[in-house]
């Protein structure tokens, strides 16, 4: 069991994003820094730094002089985190220069067209988890049952790793994004590396080519950088990235939409019988509910916005509340589902801007679709039983609702 959070006595001076009060009412929040605090500062996690201007937050995650990316996950304990050049999670967790060499990487399987040909299984599969929702007799949950389910798979399809190990992901995202702590032991057996490392040597040990049906792990074991084979560290790194980048962000994603429509049925509408509507509505969902919140280490003691951020201090870029800056965005607290100017930051900004971003709106995309064209009429259970995750990925944990109308997949 979990330890208890302490409660947080100031948002402005004891923020936590890990507390469930972060997760249930985080655009509150960043709305009252905004206005009376804009950089906020905590002493938990070692010392950490919150800015929540759309202004702040760009030029941060621009500055790859004054922070460093090594650390992206806030967690109690910087000792072990990985130093430069390559970070524990390339691209992600890499400075300048070796960003870019490893990002070139990965930049083949994440291009359009390869995103393009997994959007038939994608859609397939929604449709089987809207008919295991539709058959469901009673209340259901939407994120349990449709959201959280449609990254897992996409990504265990990418990576070659079993469908059937979906609760395994979860449980790595959980102890890496929502409870960190370096106090907690987990089993060798069940962590990430144990899991991974073994899918790893035996990609190593049996090779095949993409031409043979090689998955994302033959196609980073084969890789090289001038010459050179990617360390196990990389590869591992790079894996580990994508399912915990790669799945809570985009499930979130889903179901934060979902959780709107429930309770706008005017825009459930829209999206059905408008889909020329749907591509504009995607971008503010995008805006208007996304879900990651990365992290920076001061790397140079320096003035942040009037605050003496210190080398090794820990600094949050909560992208969400950039894209609810009024001074950025018109109406920005609105949801405008046809918003036709939205350069959002829901993707981030700098040099880190998701690489998986083609993926996440493709999965975004089908996984509305089909609910719009599948779910009619639908309704939350109760508004406060809905949980939303605390920790750096804000989405939906548990979305109880109850299927007014439906139609059979056309």
């Amino acid at each position: 069991m979990e330890a208890q959070k302490q409660p947080v006595e100031s948002w402005a001076t004891d923020f936590d994003h890990t507390h469930p009060d972060w997760g249930q009412n985080a655009p509150a929040i960043w709305d009252e820094l905004r206005e009376g605090c804009p950089v906020a500062h905590t002493e938990r996690f070692g010392g950490a730094w919150l800015p929540t201007r759309h202004e702040d937050i760009a030029a941060i995650a621009r500055d790859t002089e004054n922070y460093t990316s090594n650390g992206v996950v806030i967690g109690e304990n910087r000792a072990e985190i990985a130093g430069a050049p390559m970070g524990y999670a390339p691209p992600i967790t890499s400075d300048p220069p070796f960003h870019k060499i490893a990002r070139r990487l990965l930049l083949p399987p994440f291009a359009p067209k390869a995103i393009e040909a997994l959007e038939h299984y994608t859609r397939e599969y929604c449709h089987e988890l809207i008919d295991e929702l539709v058959a469901a007799d009673g209340a259901v949950d939407a994120a349990e049952g449709y959201s959280q389910n449609i990254p897992v798979r996409i990504i265990a399809k990418m990576l070659g790793l079993p469908e059937t190990d979906g609760d395994k992901f979860r449980r790595f995202i959980h102890n890496v994004i929502e409870a960190p702590s370096a106090d907690r032991v987990i089993p060798e057996e069940e962590t990430m590396e144990y899991y991974l490392t073994g899918h790893i040597i035996n990609r190593r040990q049996n090779p095949r080519s993409q031409e043979e049906g090689g998955d994302l792990i033959d196609y980073l074991v084969q890789a090289d950088i001038e010459g050179m084979p990617l360390a196990d560290e990389h590869v591992f790194g790079s894996i580990a990235l994508l399912i915990i980048a790669g799945i809570d962000t985009t499930w979130s994603s889903i179901g934060a939409a979902i959780w709107h429509l429930a309770q706008n049925p005017q825009d459930l509408a829209r999206l059905r019988d408008d889909p020329e509507t749907r591509p504009f509505a995607i971008e503010e969902f995008l805006r208007f509910y996304a879900p990651v919140t990365m992290a920076r280490i001061v790397a140079e003691d320096h003035d942040l916005g009037g605050c003496p951020a210190k080398r090794g201090d820990w600094l949050l870029l909560p992208f969400p509340a950039a894209n609810r800056d009024p001074e950025m965005f018109e109406d920005a607290d609105k949801f405008i589902i046809d918003r036709q100017s939205n350069r959002h930051a829901a993707f981030g900004l700098g040099i880190h801007r998701c690489l998986g971003s083609n993926l996440a709106r493709m999965e975004l995309s089908v996984a509305l679709d089909v609910w719009v064209e599948r779910i009619h009429e639908f309704e939350l259970v109760d508004p406060e039983s809905v949980r939303w995750s605390p920790g750096q990925i804000r989405g939906p944990k548990e979305l109880p609702i109850r299927i007014g109308a439906s139609v059979p997949r056309s």
